[in-house]
């Protein structure tokens, strides 16, 4: 049952960076002078999108190890699945957008 508290409180952690990695990267374009708003998302989309796979595997590990305690879910591994996909659909939107950027780019 430690693990998977464990693995649930890895993934709400993991989860709230990967939905916090693309405004952070908007964040850091505003206030730096030497950061493009464009270079910044090429760096946040990424990291946005693997933070929020491997918060999604230890979300499965914390539901997977739920299901076989006692005790059951608990909000926390509820909470974690949330976040985790969460992240991902925020990344894959990024990623998206970034690509019908280049794809409008390329056919000028």
């Amino acid at each position: 049952m430690r693990s998977s508290r464990a693995a649930a409180r890895t993934a709400v952690f993991l989860g709230a960076l990967a939905l916090l990695a693309i405004p952070a990267g908007i964040v850091a374009a505003q206030y730096l002078n030497g950061v493009a708003l464009l270079r910044a998302l090429y760096v946040a989309v990424p990291a946005a999108c693997v933070l929020a796979v491997v918060a999604v595997a230890c979300a499965r590990r914390a539901r997977f190890g739920a299901a076989r305690s006692l005790r059951g879910g608990s909000g926390s591994v509820r909470a974690a699945r949330f976040l985790a996909w969460a992240g991902l659909y925020a990344g894959i939107t990024g990623a998206l957008a970034l690509a019908v950027y280049g794809a409008l780019r390329w056919a000028q």
